[in-house]
C-alpha cells in the first residue's frame, strides 16, 4: 500500500509539472496570433484587478492578429493601457470599438531567442520531474528501513524510474513541438 502512494504523490508532481510547463510555453509567442499571450495580463475594474478575458472578449480573426473588444466601452482606454504596460512587446492600435494587435513576424534572432528560453524551460521541468523521482524513492528506501522488504522497495524504484522516463519523454515532445512552431516562418 505504501508504494502506491508514494508512486501516486510522485506521479501528481510530475503531473503538475507538464501543466505547469504547458502554460508557461503558451504564453511564449511563436510569430503567430495566439489569444492565450494575454493571459497574464491584468485590467484594473471597479477597484479591483481582474484578468483581460474577464473584461473583454479575446479573439484572433487570423493568423497575424489578436482582437480585443472590451464589453463596456469606458473599459477601452484602461484595457489598451495594461497592454502597453505588459510585457507582451507589441503596440495596440485602438479604433474607438476594438484593440488590434498586429502580431509582427519575428526576426531570426528573436525566433533562436525564444527557442532558447523554451529549452530552459523545458529544462526546468525536468528538473522539477527529477526532484519529484528522487523524493519518491528516499520514501522508499525510508519505508525499507522501517520494515518494508527489499525487493518491493526495488520494484517501487523501478516504477518511480518508468514513471520519470514517461514524464521526461513528455517534456521532450512538449519541446520538440514548440521549437517546430517557433521556427516555422
Amino acid at each position: 500500500m505504501e508504494i502506491t502512494t508514494i508512486r501516486k504523490e510522485a506521479e501528481e508532481k510530475m503531473q503538475m509539472t507538464l501543466e505547469f510547463l504547458d502554460e508557461t510555453f503558451s504564453r511564449i509567442r511563436a510569430g503567430r496570433a495566439n489569444a492565450r499571450i494575454l493571459d497574464g495580463i491584468r485590467v484594473e475594474y471597479y477597484g479591483s484587478l481582474v484578468p483581460l478575458s474577464n473584461v473583454a472578449t479575446v479573439t484572433t480573426p487570423d493568423a497575424k492578429t489578436i482582437m480585443v473588444q472590451p464589453w463596456e466601452k469606458a473599459m477601452l482606454r484602461i484595457v489598451e493601457k495594461a497592454i502597453l504596460d505588459s510585457d507582451v512587446g507589441i503596440t495596440p492600435e485602438n479604433n474607438g470599438e476594438v484593440i488590434r494587435l498586429g502580431i509582427p513576424p519575428l526576426t531570426e534572432e528573436r525566433r533562436k531567442q525564444l527557442v532558447k528560453q523554451t529549452k530552459q524551460e523545458a529544462e526546468e521541468a525536468k528538473i522539477s520531474i527529477r526532484n519529484a523521482r528522487r523524493e519518491g524513492i528516499d520514501e522508499v528506501k525510508k519505508a525499507v528501513k522501517e520494515g518494508m522488504a527489499e525487493d518491493m522497495g526495488k520494484d517501487g524504484e523501478n516504477e518511480l524510474q518508468k514513471l520519470h522516463d514517461k514524464y521526461i519523454k513528455k517534456v521532450d515532445e512538449m519541446f520538440a513541438e514548440k521549437e517546430k512552431e517557433i521556427l516555422t516562418v
